[in-house]
C-alpha cells in the first residue's frame, strides 16, 4: 500500500535524522516514487525547518558547511565511508611500484593509504599525519614516508609556509588530492585558506593530478579553489553521481571513474 505524503516524510526525517543526509535516488527508490515526488517532501520540510536542502538530497538543520567551516577528522571520517572505501580501491590501481606520490590530508587520502600498504617500492609524500601513521605502521623495508611539517588543522593536515617550502622542492609522479568540494564554478576547493596553498603547492610538484573525492562533495564550494576542474587528470568518485554533474564533470577532467558502491 502507498504512503501518505505526511507518512512519507516523517519516514524520511527519521533518516535525515539517523544518518545525516539522504539522497533523493535512494529516497524514490525506496518508497517507489519519483525523483519529483521526493523533491517535494523535501521542499515541504525545509519550509518547515526540518532539514536543508542541497544538490541531490538533504541534510540535518545546521549540517550545511559554511565556505569557511572546516570539520574535524573524526566527524569527516564517519560520513559516506562506504562511498571513500570504493573511491580508495579505484584509486589504489593508479599507484604503481617504484614511484613517488603524494597525498594529501583527508579521509578517503586515509582510505586510499590503507589500501596501498602492499605497495612495493614507494615513496609517500604526505601533509597529512594520519596518512604518515597508516604506512609508517605497514614497516616496509622498501618504503619512505616524508611528512612535511606546518601548522595542524582541524583536519589534522599540516600546512603553512614550511609546508610548500618543502613541497616545492620535490616532483612527484603521481599526486592523490582529496578535496572539501567541487562545481562547476569554484573547480576544487577547501574552506582553509593555508590547506589550499598547501595542496597547491602538492598539485604542482606531480606529474598527474588524481583527485579522489565522493559524490556529495559536488556542488560544494571552500572559501579557496585548489584547482580547476580541467587540472584533474584523473577524478575518482562514487557511483552516487547525478547525471548533470556526470556530463560536466566528463567535459572538464581527463579520465572520471565512477567506483561501484554496494549500495
Amino acid at each position: 500500500m502507498s504512503l501518505l505524503a505526511r507518512q512519507r516524510q516523517e519516514l524520511i526525517l527519521e533518516q535525515v535524522r539517523e544518518r545525516g543526509a539522504v539522497r533523493v535516488s535512494d529516497l524514490a527508490e525506496r518508497f517507489g516514487v519519483s525523483d519529483m515526488t521526493v523533491r517535494r517532501d523535501l521542499d515541504v520540510l525545509a519550509r518547515r525547518r526540518l532539514v536543508d536542502k542541497v544538490h541531490g538530497g538533504a541534510t540535518a538543520v545546521g549540517s550545511v558547511a559554511a565556505s569557511t567551516d572546516e570539520p574535524g577528522f573524526a566527524v569527516k571520517s564517519g560520513r559516506q565511508q562506504e562511498e571513500k572505501e570504493a573511491i580508495a580501491e579505484a584509486a589504489a590501481r593508479f599507484v604503481e611500484p617504484g614511484t613517488a606520490i603524494g597525498l594529501s590530508a583527508g579521509t578517503t587520502t586515509w582510505a586510499l593509504a590503507r589500501r596501498i600498504t602492499e605497495v612495493a617500492d614507494l615513496t609517500v609524500v604526505t601533509n597529512s599525519m594520519a596518512v604518515a601513521e597508516v604506512l609508517h605502521a605497514a614497516r616496509r623495508p622498501d618504503r619512505t614516508v616524508v611528512l612535511t611539517g606546518g601548522i595542524r588543522t582541524p583536519s589534522e593536515a599540516l600546512v603553512g609556509p614550511v609546508a610548500v617550502a618543502a613541497l616545492r622542492s620535490l616532483n612527484l609522479d603521481v599526486v592523490f588530492l582529496g578535496v572539501h568540494g567541487m562545481s562547476a564554478a569554484s573547480g576544487f576547493t577547501t574552506p582553509n585558506l593555508m590547506e589550499s596553498e598547501t595542496d597547491r603547492a602538492l598539485v604542482e610538484a606531480g606529474q598527474r593530478l588524481v583527485v579522489v573525492a565522493d559524490s556529495t562533495k559536488w556542488g560544494t564550494a571552500g572559501i579557496s579553489t585548489i584547482a580547476e576542474l580541467s587540472e584533474a587528470d584523473v577524478l575518482v568518485t562514487d557511483d552516487g553521481l547525478d547525471d548533470d554533474a556526470r556530463a560536466v564533470l566528463e567535459g572538464e577532467v581527463d579520465q572520471l571513474v565512477l567506483a561501484p558502491t554496494r549500495g
